[in-house]
């Protein structure tokens, strides 16, 4: 934990989190004063995990060519640029175009694509095998904590200044994050692989591995499963729910959202305090925490009590954490350093589609019926991946040391 690349990594990785969450924030101020079409902001999300789709797909054939440092640092040099182009072009306003706008943002979401799977699989890379669930949990703390202060930060300064100002400052952090990728050394030497055959056979290595592997087919059942049900907190949903159901005013909405990265920074800090009783349980937590995300997500589609959903967003945050940080640590113990990279690839794509697609499914939902609807639909789909997750729970086995 005192390598001094993995600090790098993680100071790197939170200025350039920090200027992504400003940057939306910027585009989305802008794209409303712009606009003032809820259809357009509806467009950045979109966008944004369409650019990561792709990103997701041509992955593998980058991590065989290049090197994880060099990803990193091309990805966010890169983003720096556009950025850059981006933020002088508003602030000249010569360019003020929607379309032209959100291909910037596909643009900057399709670089990132390709650098979080690079940033995921270099953390195992730098701390002892024995210290990944303190070296998760500790990323995971650093990682909400700058979501819960970025969406307030982003919004105070939209507030005082404008999203053209917000945009052209996240060009700084996005420089800082730069100068910290250079920083890191990376002990595992890179081989260049050259592949055999088809060249798109290249695009399903990460799917490949991930069938042949037990456990990394059973985790990624289950994470689709999450990746479908888990659509239901997203801002949208959320914001129907409290209106409708909670009979409170877009505050509540915000309090929520605070709530649950309050909730996920918990989760965070008890991984990082009871790292051996983690490290001896993993499988029985996997099953465990997939049971009682699903018992929260039903529970908060049930209740109406506004200061009651405020308690279950909490726990929800610090099981969703836990969960995630388990299933983090049981793929990184298992997965070889070549095959790592290749499997959050095709994790960020395939998340990253049934995301967009869940998105628009379960909005539908909301619109037709109940948006408690909603929730019960996604407890249910949470229950299954925890009965799948005990079904084969002998797959749950670290298979390399």
């Amino acid at each position: 934990m005192k390598n001094q690349s993995f600090r790098f990594l993680w100071m790197g990785q939170s200025m350039a989190n920090l200027g992504d969450v400003l940057y939306i924030v910027g585009i989305i101020s802008f794209l409303y004063s712009l606009t003032e079409s809820p259809f357009a902001l509806a467009l950045v999300p979109f966008i944004n995990m369409l650019g990561r789709f792709i990103s997701g797909i041509i992955s593998p054939w980058l991590l065989n060519r290049f090197p994880l440092k060099t990803l990193l640092i091309y990805s966010q040099v890169s983003k720096t640029m556009l950025l850059v182009i981006l933020s002088l072009f508003l602030i000249s306003e010569t360019m003020s175009g929607l379309f032209i706008i959100l291909a910037f943002v596909g643009g900057i979401a399709f670089l990132d694509g390709w650098a979080s799977p690079a940033s995921h699989a270099m953390l195992p890379r730098l701390v002892p095998k024995e210290q990944l669930v303190k070296a998760n949990s500790f990323f995971s703390i650093v990682s909400e904590t700058v979501n819960l202060g970025g969406w307030a930060l982003g919004g105070v300064a939209v507030a005082l200044t404008s999203g053209h100002f917000v945009i052209f400052g996240t060009v700084v952090l996005y420089i800082i994050a730069t100068m910290m990728m250079f920083g890191i050394c990376d002990p595992t030497p890179f081989r260049k692989k050259e592949v055999e055959g088809k060249r798109t056979s290249e695009l399903t290595e990460g799917w490949q591995i991930i069938w042949r592997n037990p456990l990394f087919r059973s985790l990624h059942v289950i994470i689709i499963f999450e990746a479908m049900a888990n659509v239901v907190w997203i801002a949208s949903i959320l914001y129907i729910f409290v209106t409708e159901i909670l009979g409170k005013t877009e505050a509540w909405w915000g309090y929520m959202n605070t709530a649950f990265f309050f909730g996920m920074i918990i989760g965070g800090v008890i991984c990082s305090r009871f790292v051996v009783g983690i490290e001896n349980n993993l499988k029985r937590l996997l099953i465990l925490l997939s049971l009682g995300i699903s018992g929260v997500t039903l529970l908060f589609g049930v209740t109406t009590i506004p200061w009651v959903s405020i308690l279950i967003v909490i726990v929800n945050g610090i099981v969703q954490q836990l969960k995630t940080i388990v299933s983090e640590t049981m793929l990184q113990k298992s997965a070889t350093t070549d095959e790592l990279p290749k499997i959050y690839a095709a994790q960020s794509a395939i998340i990253s589609l049934l995301f967009g697609i869940s998105s628009l499914s379960f909005g539908a939902i909301a619109e037709l019926w109940d948006v408690r609807v909603t929730f019960i639909l996604a407890a249910t789909l949470l229950g299954l991946g925890a009965l799948f997750a005990f079904i084969r729970r002998r797959d749950f086995i670290i298979t390399t040391e």
